[in-house]
């Protein structure tokens, strides 16, 4: 257990992020599919990223770092994946566990899929069920719902499927296991959710195509083409930057070579409806992902609600708008998040708990919350619980609130923002362990 202790203080300066998560996990998996060497740069060296790398290379995949910075994933092709010896371990990561699902559902061999004791009490079902659909042969705990999951190789069928709910992962996950189909799997999205694997499979070559909401997917006629990619700054990590620099006075923060694909920057839309003051620039493109610098400082913000097809787009990021929201003018909504519930914790739950100990004005629904602004926070005594998102939105609350924050159970952060601590340093706010 560590406890990370956070004073009160503005951020200043510039910065980058590390590298985006969901791109590093994507881009390892695919390359293992590819045929030749992808060259990942910049990828997220992080716990969840790790187990995506551990988990290709029990499937025969080679991977390595010639030099710091640089991923070098020697692809086997689409039917080049090899049995591996013992059980897949993915870790405390949802996608690795998911997008596996569907990668391994067509292969010719049996796999046996695991986790932490967090992801064990997660929900497969969502991709069981469709996987199963097209012929997967697929059995774990409660009927598949829970790991540990089997999953046996087979010749899968092309399916079409309305997802109940938008879900990048699942998405994915058929994405993947369509490649491995005769005929043309049809996917229909009730809502947005985040396109890194549609572009990224496109640039490699795959057979995907989009109109409107409906995707299609088959196998490719040749080999799929490896990745030459620069991984840019995840949106999700800069959004806790991002969030301080909009609520602290004094606070003046540019975040650099930052990654803002119009289905992850929810966080931000929603920010700037709540009267966020940030500039946009120096745009790029790498990958077919854009990319650029945002800069943000602090201004009065209004009370908004975040319901419907908008919550997918921040899923990630609701425990801290929860947090934003304390210092917001008026009541906060959010609804239409039950999803929450089914993170790394109960995040509807956590949240509210912990921002309570602070003195937020804060309260739980079925599928969301109200928090009612402004409130000065206290310092107090702080439980991430293990979630790493939780961890640094407490920490962001802490840098608001009068008198220190002592937050426990901060080694989770490293799952997705290795260097936290070191960033909010450098960026002058007042740390101790």
């Amino acid at each position: 257990m560590r406890t990370l202790i956070v004073s009160p203080g503005p951020l200043c300066g510039r910065t980058p992020v590390p590298a985006d998560k969901s791109m590093t996990h994507r881009a390892l998996l695919f390359g293992a599919i590819a045929e030749g060497v992808s060259r990942l740069r910049n990828p997220l060296n992080g716990g969840d990223c790790l187990a995506s790398w551990a988990a290709v290379q029990m499937l025969g995949v080679e991977v390595e770092e010639p030099v710091s910075g640089v991923w070098l994933v020697h692809g086997r092709g689409l039917d080049g994946l090899q049995e591996p010896s013992a059980v897949i371990d993915c870790n405390n990561s949802g996608t690795t566990v998911r997008l596996l699902a569907g990668l391994l559902a067509g292969q010719s061999f049996h796999t046996v899929l695991t986790g932490s004791e967090q992801l064990r009490k997660r929900p497969m079902g969502r991709v069981v069920t469709p996987l199963r659909q097209m012929g997967a042969d697929i059995a774990g705990r409660e009927e598949g719902r829970l790991l540990p999951l089997s999953v046996r190789g087979s010749q899968l069928n092309s399916i079409d499927y309305e997802m109940p709910v938008a879900s990048a992962q699942v998405k994915s996950c058929l994405l993947l296991a369509g490649l491995y189909t005769d005929g043309l799997t049809v996917l229909h999205e009730p809502g947005p959710a985040r396109d890194h694997s549609e572009r990224m499979l496109k640039a490699m070559g795959a057979p995907i195509t989009q109109l409107g909401s409906t995707m299609t997917v088959e196998r490719p006629q040749g080999p799929l083409h490896p990745l030459d990619i620069t991984i840019p700054g995840d949106f999700s990590s800069a959004a806790f930057l991002l969030a301080a620099a909009a609520c602290i006075p004094g606070s003046q923060v540019t975040v650099q070579r930052l990654g803002v694909n119009p289905t992850r920057r929810g966080f931000l839309d929603v920010l700037i409806r709540m009267g966020a003051d940030v500039t946009m620039d120096q745009w790029d493109e790498s990958g077919g992902e854009p990319i650029g610098d945002l800069h943000m400082q602090p201004t009065t913000l209004q009370a908004t609600t975040v319901a419907g097809n908008e919550v997918v787009t921040l899923i990630d990021e609701l425990p801290l708008l929860a947090v934003v929201a304390t210092q917001a003018q008026g009541v906060t909504e959010v609804r239409d998040a039950a999803e929450l519930r089914l993170k790394e914790t109960d995040r509807i739950a956590t949240t509210v708990a912990e921002l309570r100990k602070l003195g937020a004005h804060i309260e739980e629904r079925d599928d969301g919350f109200e928090v009612e602004g402004p409130t000065v926070l206290q310092g107090a005594h702080v439980d991430s619980h293990g979630d790493h998102r939780l961890a640094m939105a407490l920490a962001i609350a802490g840098l608001m609130a009068e008198g220190a924050t002592a937050i426990s159970h901060t080694d989770c952060i490293a799952d997705s923002f290795p260097g936290f601590e070191r960033t909010l340093a450098k960026l002058g706010a007042r740390l101790d362990e």
